[in-house]
């Protein structure tokens, strides 16, 4: 009877909280997004699952977790409290992503420049509401819409609140098609959304080529500690449009983002144990962060329309809201947005140059708070 007592005390029944069913029940409403709704399957499911399993209860002194040192889990979430993840993920995202909307609009960096405005916003309300310098920057981040920006940045700065700035940086990503459209609806006309604009100009493949070399100059002597994430990003795209590293390129784009994601994901689902995730700060890290997603598709659509003032081909202000750095899934939802409308118009790779605009402006201000808070 005393053996058959203490394997009953080892159960999972037996250390059970009511926290542990909460957050267990949020790893299946993650995943059901995920599954039903389709909503950024490939982030949110390997969370969803992360959320259940590291929220099943044990007994103290297991070394189970992803905060018990010697564990499995342990090591895994070692690449992304010590930022190893993210930096692999932009090489992933670099190879996959085609500049030649940036290219041929330069213009449309404002764009992603204006969306930024979010990051600022929330950081200042952050600390209004009493977070420190180091957790403000951390939580401003989300607004950007990049998961991984804001996982560097917090483990750089805030590693206490990892686990509730990546899952929330992460659930608006996936709720992007949900969040976006009635901002744009509310801050655009009928007719406004029915501007079509001219095909964009083909860029050359010198200019694919020097792109990412220049911008990772640029923004290392801006920001040099953005370095990190915009020089890996640069190395993908350069292995991409090289023409002579495809095989380097493949790898980068398929084998190595999606293990890296995986990883990543699964880590950070699995770091939202109870008595870390459900607490105050996590709930107003999550109201902030939706504040600042907010901010950053509005300001982006208002920049957009100011922009019109002064350009005689007019540009459709909806493209503003792919300023976020959600991509592609900003730059598709202005197109779903705006086809609704007119079938016939097609915004899309408009929209993409705003879209990895944003996703640079967000790593230079990643890297803008490290060399100011680090």
């Amino acid at each position: 009877m005393e053996i058959l007592t203490k394997i009953l005390r080892t159960t999972g029944f037996a250390n059970a909280e009511i926290g542990n069913i909460v957050m267990i029940f949020v790893g299946f409403v993650l995943i059901y997004l995920a599954i039903a709704k389709k909503y950024e399957p490939l982030l949110l499911l390997p969370i969803g699952f992360g959320v259940i399993v590291g929220n099943i209860p044990y007994m103290a002194g297991l070394p189970i977790s992803v905060y018990d040192e010697g564990s499995v889990f342990y090591y895994l979430y070692f690449g992304v409290k010590s930022g190893v993840f993210p930096p692999l993920i932009f090489l992933g995202i670099g190879a996959l992503t085609d500049f030649s909307a940036l290219i041929s609009s330069p213009k449309s960096v404002l764009l992603g420049a204006a969306a930024q405005v979010g990051i600022f916003a929330t950081f200042m309300g952050a600390l209004a509401i009493g977070f420190s310098p180091e957790q403000a920057a951390a939580i401003g981040i989300i607004g950007g819409a990049d998961g991984p920006t804001s996982i560097f940045l917090s483990s750089q700065l805030a590693p206490e609140l990892l686990g509730p700035i990546a899952i929330a940086a992460y659930s608006y990503m996936a709720l992007v098609p949900v969040i976006q459209p009635p901002i744009m609806k509310l801050l655009t006309t009928k007719e406004e959304r029915k501007i079509k604009m001219s095909p964009p100009k083909k860029a050359s493949k010198k200019a694919r080529i020097l792109f990412p070399i220049i911008v990772a100059l640029i923004a290392a002597f801006i920001a040099p500690a953005s370095i990190t994430l915009i020089g890996m990003l640069c190395l993908g795209n350069l292995l991409k449009e090289s023409g002579v590293t495809d095989r380097l390129a493949d790898t980068a784009s398929s084998s190595l983002i999606d293990i890296a994601t995986i990883l990543l994901c699964f880590s950070v689902g699995a770091s939202t144990q109870a008595q870390n995730f459900i607490t105050p700060q996590a709930l107003g890290i999550f109201a902030l962060g939706f504040l600042s997603f907010v901010i950053a598709t509005f300001f982006g659509l208002l920049f957009a329309k100011f922009m019109n003032l002064f350009l005689k081909e007019k540009i459709n202000p909806l493209i503003g809201a792919a300023g976020v750095s959600a991509v592609p899934d900003s730059a598709r939802v202005v197109q779903q947005f705006a086809r609704k409308i007119d079938k016939d118009n097609h915004l899309l790779f408009h929209a993409l140059a705003p879209n990895v605009s944003g996703v640079i402006g967000s790593a230079i201000a990643a890297g803008v708070f490290i060399a100011i808070f680090f």
